[in-house]
């Protein structure tokens, strides 16, 4: 059996076959000329770069691709006269002699052959039929063909193969049939168990049976995620400059239970495109809605935003274009597509449907935290009791004004310290990323990004002369244990302090503060040393300060700037702080802990008849955050609120789709997204695939869901069925899965496809249902053996006489392995596992600095499809069995045969631990002599019984490697030593060791790894 990428990339042999299948004719001859099949063809490759839809490159203002291009706006003024080709200027041109006058012309590159002139003037002779390309048309349910199979693929299948002569294939042999049903559907092989029963089982619809429980085990999810998650360039990490890291496992774990779930394509559709903006949108939605977040991001300093977000646009119009339209609509984003009818408007007009989207252009991109079900009803009832707490807090009761009043008094008696004036800035900023936003009681609070280090700037006028400063630190719920700093337990370093009045430094000379950490006294908060610094551990989420003597006084007026500097490296900055000054020319001393802040000690400076309504509010307020009585309610919110960031904090984070308004979006002449001359668009789908009146309004996401699967749209039923298609077998019906424009290939079988699609749109976009019409097929279950006839009529097996054979993808190779041994893990779902990679693998990978650090435990054995996916650099044994990079959509994977995998089977740890396994399971389970052992190994493995022929060479293998292993049995031990699974120590390592080498072969063998 030839494989179909063995010939290239297929498209030749399609295209072959499909003028064979419509040969020239001569004038008079019976058979009609398919425009699709034999004219289109011909005129894309030799015509259309001249005459097709790109009007920049279009000559003489002839269209070859349009119905008004041949026949003209009145029928017989065209370059096509219908029935007539001596009448024809098409005819003329292809068949003069002239240089100047033949067409295409000698200087294009192109000539057409004899046979493809004969077969243009056959088809003008036959009445010209044009139809326009045949997947732009809506596509319609075609009549089953006459026959006596019960399923109608087998009917289309088999007329397709009595046009040539080809005798379908019979049956495949029970086992390989199980192990093709278990890979296609499962991903895995089956165990010896359900091999078994199926070649037992008896009953007449024994296949139908096992696909219905293959299709219900959770394993399907995961088998189809692999395919689906390649199409939308699912990647663990961003893909631009330095690679980093993103959260974005909880969208591969929605499309694993989508598919489980069997959710109807249009809306699996309609959730990730738009789930956000779904009238019903929840958090499963929200999920899938990141969809629109997996493209390639970047976070180096030196990029220009406007560039990446013309990039950002640009991917996503592609990646739909392609995973949905099955389309080179990337084409346009230059020029007009030159064999396509997009235009470049059409490619910003689609990418404007994006512009809603919420993303950093340049910079770590921001996740959402996607608390579990029972973490959203923890916080629910914390949410309830936090407000409940926080009303008790704002409501005055006359107990609490009495109490207020004996407060203020008690106030007013102490000693007199500095007269401190709370400082109004002007601006505060954070020069690392948090944001500094000025509350309305003077504090700063920082919020959002917490970077390791951090500068807080604030500026202010003065209105006196300053002598000292001083900075309170005051907590807030909001703030890791309450604060005032942002480290994990609400403690800062408070590195050095920079004073700046008028743009000229200020002397600092002496610090003190109501409380200091051991080791991190005040005085380093004004040392300019890094290595030193003022914290106040264990008095966090307490109120303290720090006092500044200034070594000379600043004048009254002008602009004053105040730096706080925190460079300890841990995040340990601050979260919620306020400054004052004061014109005291006593020697400043630090006042006690217990006062009022600035604000209020200005306030109660005030006698309580002179003050404002606003002063009055906020002394009331001021009193009951520090009253005696209500701190069990502050110490009740502090927990409360504290609990609930700790169940933010530990949930898993998402990339998701959040709306804003949207970007202005223009049409970029060549793509230059430097040039703002283009027209400015709006959200709009290719003009040539509209159907309908437009909507009012401007279009949103929704709509752009709404229409990919309305009903008279023509291509994402076929674009999706022959996705399907593939994953059963093995090609498409359309082998350019990513191009059913012009330049991609004919259907094999047209009909079929069109006859699927309709099936699938109208069953409610069942997937579950169009796969089993697939699966149960007599076609899927034909051998994959070629007969010579065969392989002579149809060697690219096109017309599925036959199953086609080929090498299992790269996740499913190490899950069988690890299946095989027992050492599987079958959890579902979850963070992205790191299993064993060779060391310095990641050492070019900079900013930060990073190396892979293999997980322990489960994560070694979960499924490759649960393996952390770098885009930069993919896991080897992934990338040496072809796995995309996810760079941009893979449609499809190559196939390629290397030493290289060879080497990786026989070396990868993964695989010499599970070849351990594996000779572990067959030492204790199979039996006890090498023939029992042997048979048990096969059936595990592969299913079957060894052959004689296998038994002897294993068994010579295995005599050899034990004497070898005897003899050095520090080699045995090295070898049942690789990987973490610690080697029994109840077997004789000589012997493990031999039956490691015969399970190193089995797992090796082709047949192991290939599915046919």
């Amino acid at each position: 059996m030839i494989e179909p990428r063995a010939l290239g990339s297929g498209i030749a042999v399609l295209l072959t076959l499909s003028l064979a299948l419509a040969r020239p004719v001569e004038a008079g001859d019976s058979p009609r000329v398919d425009y699709d099949r034999a004219v289109r063809p011909i005129l894309s490759d030799t015509c259309f770069t001249c005459h097709g839809p790109d009007p920049a490159r279009r000559k003489a203002d002839l269209r070859l691709d349009t119905r008004e291009g041949f026949l003209g706006a009145e029928v017989g003024k065209g370059v096509v006269v219908p029935g007539k080709p001596d009448e024809s200027e098409l005819a003329a041109r292809i068949d003069s002699n002239d240089p100047d006058e033949v067409m295409p012309p000698p200087d294009s590159g192109k000539k057409l052959t004899a046979a493809q002139r004969a077969t243009l003037r056959a088809w003008i002779e036959q009445g010209a039929d044009w139809k326009g390309h045949w997947a732009y048309r809506t596509p319609e349910r075609p009549p089953i063909p006459d026959g006596s199979e019960p399923n109608p693929i087998d009917r289309f299948l088999r007329a397709s193969q009595s046009r040539i002569g080809l005798e379908p294939a019979p049956e495949a042999d029970r086992v390989t049939l199980i192990r093709r049903l278990s890979f296609d559907l499962r991903g895995l092989p089956p165990s010896a168990e359900e091999a078994a029963a199926f070649v037992a089982d008896a009953r007449p619809d024994f296949v139908e049976k096992w696909v219905d429980r293959f299709m219900a085990s959770p394993q399907f999810g995961e088998r189809m995620a692999m395919h689906w998650l390649d199409l939308v360039r699912y990647s663990d990490t961003n893909g631009y400059h330095s690679d980093n890291h993103r959260d974005v496992h909880l969208y591969r774990d929605y499309v694993i239970d989508a598919f489980n779930e069997n959710l109807p394509f249009d809306r699996f559709t309609m959730e990730q495109i738009a789930g956000d903006l779904l009238p019903d949108a929840d958090d499963r939605t929200r999920i899938a809605s990141g969809y629109n977040r997996l493209l390639l991001t970047t976070e180096e300093g030196g990029g220009q935003a406007k560039e990446y977000l013309a990039k950002y646009a640009a991917d996503r119009v592609r990646n739909v274009g392609t995973v949905w339209l099955g389309g080179t609509f990337g084409c346009a984003e230059c020029h007009d597509h030159k064999y396509d009818p997009y235009t470049t408007r059409d490619f910003y007009a689609f990418g404007a449907f994006f512009a809603d989207l919420q993303e950093t252009a340049v910079g770590k991109q921001v996740p959402t935290p996607m608390p579990g079900p029972e973490a959203k009803r923890e916080i629910a009832v914390l949410d309830a009791r936090i407000a409940e707490l926080k009303q008790t807090l704002e409501t005055s009761t006359p107990a609490l004004e009495t109490a207020r009043e004996a407060w203020e008094r008690g106030i007013s008696t102490r000693p007199k310290g500095h007269a401190w004036r709370p400082i109004v800035p002007v601006s505060a900023v954070s020069k690392q990323g948090a944001t500094l936003r000025i509350e309305s009681d003077g504090t700063v609070l920082a919020r959002g990004s917490s970077p390791e280090r951090d500068s807080h700037v604030i500026e202010w006028k003065t209105d006196q002369a300053i002598n000292g400063l001083r900075i309170d630190v005051a907590p807030d719920p909001e703030l890791p244990n309450r604060g005032p700093g942002r480290a994990d337990n609400g403690n800062f370093v408070l590195t050095s302090t920079l004073v700046e009045a008028n743009g000229r430094s200020v002397p600092l000379v002496r610090a003190t503060a109501t409380h200091e950490q051991a080791s991190w006294p005040a005085a380093g908060a004004i040392d300019d040393r890094p290595a030193t610094g003022w914290a106040i551990l264990p008095k966090t989420g307490e109120a303290n300060h720090l006092v500044i003597e200034l070594g000379e006084p600043i004048a009254a007026g002008g602009t004053i700037r105040l730096t706080l500097r925190f460079q300890h490296g841990t995040k340990h900055t601050l979260g919620r702080w306020r400054a004052a000054a004061t014109s005291d020319s006593r020697p400043l001393e630090v006042d006690g802990a217990g006062g009022p802040p600035p604000a209020i000690a200005a306030i109660l400076s005030v006698e309580p008849d002179k003050r404002s309504e606003i002063q009055r509010t906020e002394l009331a307020k001021y009193h009951r955050s520090v009253a005696p009585e209500l701190e069990p309610t502050r110490r009740a919110l502090a927990d409360a609120t504290t609990r609930r960031k700790s169940l933010i904090d530990s949930a898993p984070t998402m990339l998701i789709s959040i709306s804003a308004a949207p970007r202005m979006m223009r049409v970029l002449p060549r793509g230059n997204w430097l040039d703002e001359s283009g027209e400015v668009v709006e959200p709009a789908v290719p003009s040539f695939l509209a159907r309908g009146d437009k909507p009012s309004g401007r279009l949103t996401r929704l709509d752009l869901a709404r229409w990919l699967t309305s009903p008279e749209h023509p291509l994402v039923a076929r674009v999706t069925v022959n996705r399907l298609w593939k994953i059963a077998f093995g090609q498409g019906l359309v082998a350019t899965l990513d191009d059913f424009g012009s330049q991609g290939t004919m259907p094999a079988h047209p009909e079929l496809l069109d006859r699927l699609a309709v099936d699938f749109r109208e069953s409610g976009w069942d997937v579950k249902t169009t796969l089993r019409r697939m699966f149960i097929s007599k076609s899927y279950r034909a051998s994959s053996v070629p007969t010579e006839s065969q392989k002579r009529l149809d060697p690219g097996n096109i017309h599925l006489s036959r199953q086609n054979r080929y090498r299992l993808d790269a996740e499913m190779i190490r899950d069988a392995a690890l299946e095989v041994s027992g050492l599987l893990v079958d959890r579902i779902g979850g963070a992205s596992a790191k299993p064993y990679q060779p060391a310095g693998y990641w050492a070019m990978m900079n900013f930060p600095k990073r190396e892979w650090q293999a997980d322990k435990g489960d994560g070694l054995y979960r499924r490759g499809l649960y393996t952390y996916w770098c885009r930069t650099f993919l896991h080897p044994s992934l990338l040496a069995f072809d796995a995309s990079t996810r760079e941009e959509c893979r449609v499809e994977r190559a196939r390629s045969n290397t030493p290289l995998q060879a080497l990786v089977l026989l070396n990868d740890p993964s695989y010499v631990e599970a070849a351990r396994a594996f000779g572990e399971r067959i030492v204790r389970q199979g039996g006890g002599d090498s023939e029992t052992r042997l048979a048990f190994a096969f059936r595990t493995a592969l299913s079957r019984d060894p052959r004689t022929r296998e038994v002897e060479v294993l068994r010579k293998l295995l005599v050899a490697h034990r004497l070898e292993y005897e003899k050095d049995r520090a080699a045995a031990s090295d070898l049942i030593s690789v990987g973490e699974r610690p080697a029994p120590s109840d077997l004789d390592p000589a012997e493990l060791a031999s039956w490691t080498s015969v399970a190193r072969v089995i797992l090796n063998l082709h047949e192991t790894i290939s599915r046919n």
